[in-house]
C-alpha cells in the first residue's frame, strides 16, 4: 500500500466522492466505500495512487497502537521533533490562526472543506512550511527512523517509493511527496547531496505549483530560469462557439467535454471537476494550475492537450 501498488481503488476518483466529502465517517463507514469500489488491478503489477491506501493503514496503525491517529501524530512525531505548528486537523477555524482554502472560478471562492474523518493519514494534517522543513530535515537525518528503514523508503517501486517519490532536478536527485486537497497545495523535497529541503503550502493557487517549485529551485541551485509571461487574450462568446463539444482520444481512456459560460471556455474531463481554460494565443488555452494546456485546431476538429511533458490528441466526437 505505501508503494502504491495495492490495487485498491482510489475513492477520491469517483464521482460520488463530492456528494459526501464534507461530511463525517467512521470506520466502518469508510471500510465499506473503500470496500465498495473493489480493485483497479492484480496486487504488486501495476502502481497507481491510490487515497484508499493510506486511510486503511490509518486504521492499521490505530488497531496496531490500539490508539487514535491523532494521538500517534502527536506522540511519535510532532511533540519530539517540537513541531508546534502540525497536528491532526479538524474544523477550520480562522481565530486560531487556521486558514480556509480558495479555489478560483472567475473569482476566488472559499472551497469546500473536507471533513478530516474521511482521508486520515492521506490528508487530514495541519502544518506550515517550516515545520514541514524541519519534518524533512529530521526525518533524512536519521531522527525519526532507522538508516535502513528510511532507505527501504527510497526504494522505487515503479513510480513510488514507500510514502516518497523521486525528485529529478538538472543533476540532482531529491525525494519528497506532494499533496492536494480542497483548494490546499503543498509540496516537499529533500536533496540529500547538499542537505536542502524545500517545503511550500499554498491555500489558493491558480498556477501549477510544479512550475513554481522548479523556479525557487533554480534559485537555489543557481539555474538559469524564464519568468513565464502570464499574457492572455480577450474572446467572445461566439468566438468559443467552434471549440464548444466533446473531445476523445485513443491516447487515454477519458472524454473531455468543452462547454462556455459568457466569455469563458470550460473544460470538464470525466469523473473530474470543471475548470475555466484561459485564452493565451489564437486557438490556444491554459490552466495553470494544473500545467494543462489546450491546442484546438477547429478546421480538422481536433484538441492537442498538453501535461507533464506529454501530448495527447483529441477528436471532436
Amino acid at each position: 500500500m505505501l508503494t502504491h501498488r495495492s490495487g485498491i481503488h482510489n475513492f477520491t476518483n469517483d464521482s460520488s466522492y463530492l456528494t459526501y466529502n464534507t461530511q463525517p465517517k467512521n470506520e466502518g463507514e469508510m471500510l465499506k466505500i473503500i470496500g465498495k469500489a473493489g480493485s483497479d488491478f492484480e496486487p504488486g503489477f501495476q502502481s497507481s495512487y491510490s487515497n484508499s491506501n493510506y486511510v486503511l493503514l490509518t486504521f492499521i496503525v490505530e488497531s496496531v497502537f490500539d490508539s487514535s491517529y491523532k494521538n500517534l501524530l502527536s506522540h511519535y512525531i510532532t511533540k519530539p521533533l517540537g513541531l508546534k505548528q502540525t497536528y491532526f486537523g479538524g474544523k477550520i477555524n480562522p481565530r486560531k490562526s487556521e486558514s480556509k482554502s480558495y479555489t478560483f472560478d472567475e473569482s476566488w471562492k472559499i472551497s469546500s472543506e473536507t471533513d478530516t474523518s474521511i482521508p486520515l493519514g492521506a490528508g487530514g494534517i495541519v502544518s506550515t512550511s517550516t515545520d514541514l522543513v524541519k519534518f524533512s530535515d529530521a526525518l533524512f537525518g536519521g531522527k525519526v527512523l532507522k538508516t535502513e528503514s528510511l532507505e527501504k523508503m527510497k526504494q522505487m517501486k515503479g513510480f513510488f517509493g514507500m510514502g516518497l517519490i523521486q525528485v529529478p532536478f538538472y543533476d540532482k536527485l531529491g525525494y519528497g511527496h506532494t499533496g492536494g486537497i480542497d483548494g490546499f497545495r503543498s509540496v516537499l523535497f529533500h536533496f540529500e547531496d547538499e542537505n536542502v529541503s524545500f517545503a511550500m503550502t499554498s491555500n489558493a493557487t491558480s498556477y501549477d505549483i510544479n512550475n513554481i517549485s522548479i523556479s525557487v529551485l533554480s534559485a537555489v541551485y543557481n539555474k538559469d530560469y524564464e519568468i513565464p509571461a502570464f499574457n492572455s487574450i480577450e474572446l467572445s462568446s461566439e468566438d468559443l462557439d467552434t471549440y464548444v463539444g466533446v473531445y476523445s482520444s485513443t491516447m487515454l481512456p477519458l472524454k473531455i467535454t468543452i462547454t462556455k459560460e459568457n466569455n469563458s471556455l470550460i473544460a470538464q474531463a470525466t469523473g473530474q471537476r470543471s475548470f475555466i481554460l484561459e485564452a493565451f494565443d489564437k486557438d490556444k488555452f491554459r490552466f495553470d494550475q494544473a500545467g494543462l494546456i489546450l491546442e484546438f485546431t477547429p478546421s480538422e476538429k481536433t484538441m492537442l492537450l498538453k501535461q507533464g511533458g506529454g501530448e495527447f490528441l483529441f477528436q471532436k466526437e
